[in-house]
């Protein structure tokens, strides 16, 4: 399937080296009602996308929470998916997950099976994702469901080996993270690794909390960074992390 006008913004702005700001939103933590708030927040910072899903889905507000956030702006959301059951035509796009630092085959391909009669008949722009998780210093619920370690810390080559074969693969983007309520963000290190030497777009995300980690991870190469928990906790933190999305953009000559 062809990529749409998103992908096509997202390579742009790896060829630019510039970065985009994401929120993150599970919709088991922030109920319909809510997102008409949330959007008010986000147009009125510049957030750039806004990523809807979670590892589990329990109250089966995906589709409910879309819908009120559409009706409030214009700002694309993708889902991002943990089971084949969080798909929404209701959103603009789908990161189609492959878990390719796992080693478990229903999240490579298995759980793709079962959802592709139904990616395929929503109408989304569907977006390949090479999806990989970083040890951020406690266990994930990726890691726990996927029966799957993570990709140690401090072995940026491992990383940058796997990110690699997702490319070789065909994947659209490479996504790196941490977990949520990560206590260590993906390194810099590791992040400039990647992102050079990759082709495709890369998004960081997990344990990010703060502006300067903002701007460090933009800087490095990250051409979308993704903030979840740090937002639910306090949603005024939204304008600070894009102001320093939009510092790192601006110094990128």
């Amino acid at each position: 399937m062809a990529t749409g006008e998103i992908y096509k913004g997202l390579v742009e702005r790896k060829q630019q080296g510039k970065s985009a700001f994401a929120v993150l939103v599970d919709p088991d933590k922030v109920a319909p009602a809510d997102m008409e708030h949330l959007a008010s927040l986000c147009n009125g910072a510049g957030v750039d996308y806004l990523l809807m899903g979670g590892s589990l889905i329990v109250e089966h507000q995906l589709e409910a929470s879309v819908k009120r956030f559409k009706e409030n702006s214009d700002i694309p959301v993708l889902l991002f998916p943990g089971s084949p059951a969080q798909v929404t035509p209701y959103a603009d796009g789908l990161l189609y997950l492959s878990l390719i630092s796992g080693r478990n085959p229903d999240l490579l391909i298995g759980q793709h099976v079962v959802s592709a009669p139904a990616v395929r008949a929503s109408g989304l722009e569907v977006i390949s994702t090479g999806y990989m998780v970083i040890d951020g210093g406690r266990p994930t619920t990726v890691s726990y469901m996927s029966h799957s370690a993570p990709i140690p810390a401090d072995k940026p080559d491992i990383a940058l080996c796997t990110a690699w074969a997702g490319e070789l693969q065909g994947k659209h983007i490479i996504y790196m993270d941490a977990g949520s309520g990560a206590k260590f963000p993906i390194s810099k290190e590791m992040i400039r690794k990647v992102s050079s030497h990759i082709e495709i777009p890369l998004f960081i995300g997990g344990g990010i909390k703060t502006p300067e980690k903002i701007y460090e991870n933009c800087t490095a190469g990250a051409n979308v960074v993704v903030v979840g928990n740090a937002i639910e906790e306090d949603p005024l933190l939204i304008q600070e992390l894009v102001q320093a999305t939009k510092e790192a953009r601006s110094s990128v000559k």
